[in-house]
């Protein structure tokens, strides 16, 4: 079952997909930026959730284990007692302590296999959720250095066309007027700063 995180990346990648292409180009799309910041926005909430969603499954470590021990000790104290009543009642009680040492030996070791299994187990949960949080963050961080570097390009593009665009107007007016001088034209705006912001 996958995560809401990998479904909004699916959505983001299906979306970048669905766009047009603009005019006279193959590469470069035109984008609803208002449906792109909706789903960025949801990631962002999402993220949180999902880390700690793995939090947790890390921090069920120590309640494995702790029901481990639970068995371990009730397996002993089974034995234990199993032991006692030998003892009590056989009527060879040398034979009675060699069968109870070795029944609570091999409880033991019963008992010191379960807490291995846990302890494996719960260290294997817990590796998991680490790695597969660190997927999921490396390929939210991938999304987003390709958008901020998509936007820039798209700014830089735009800019250059209205430029040229402007030094194409100014030419087809000294040309039809070549007696003008060429100070009499109003020059292009300088850009201003931090035109790289949206409002």
């Amino acid at each position: 079952m996958s995560s809401r995180i990998e479904q909004i990346i699916e959505e983001i990648e299906e979306f970048v997909d669905s766009c047009k292409f603009q005019p006279l180009s193959s590469t470069k799309i035109v984008v609803n930026k208002e449906e792109l910041e909706e789903l960025l926005r949801e990631l962002r909430m999402k993220t949180p959730d999902e880390i700690k969603r793995y939090q947790k499954i890390i921090s069920n470590k120590d309640a494995i284990l702790e029901d481990a021990q639970t068995k371990a000790d009730s397996i002993i104290a089974e034995a234990q007692a199993q032991a006692q009543k030998i003892v009590s009642e056989s009527e060879v009680m040398q034979v009675a302590l060699q069968q109870s040492n070795q029944l609570i030996e091999q409880t033991n070791a019963q008992a010191q296999e379960i807490m291995d299994r846990a302890t494996e187990d719960s260290n294997n949960i817990r590796m998991s959720a680490i790695r597969y949080t660190d997927e999921m963050l490396d390929n939210l961080e991938k999304i987003m250095s390709h958008a901020i570097e998509s936007a820039g390009s798209k700014y830089n593009n735009f800019i250059n066309s209205i430029q040229s665009c402007y030094d194409i107007v100014s030419r087809n007016r000294m040309e039809l007027s070549p007696q003008t001088p060429p100070s009499a034209y109003a020059t292009a705006p300088s850009e201003p700063e931090g035109t790289g912001e949206e409002n």
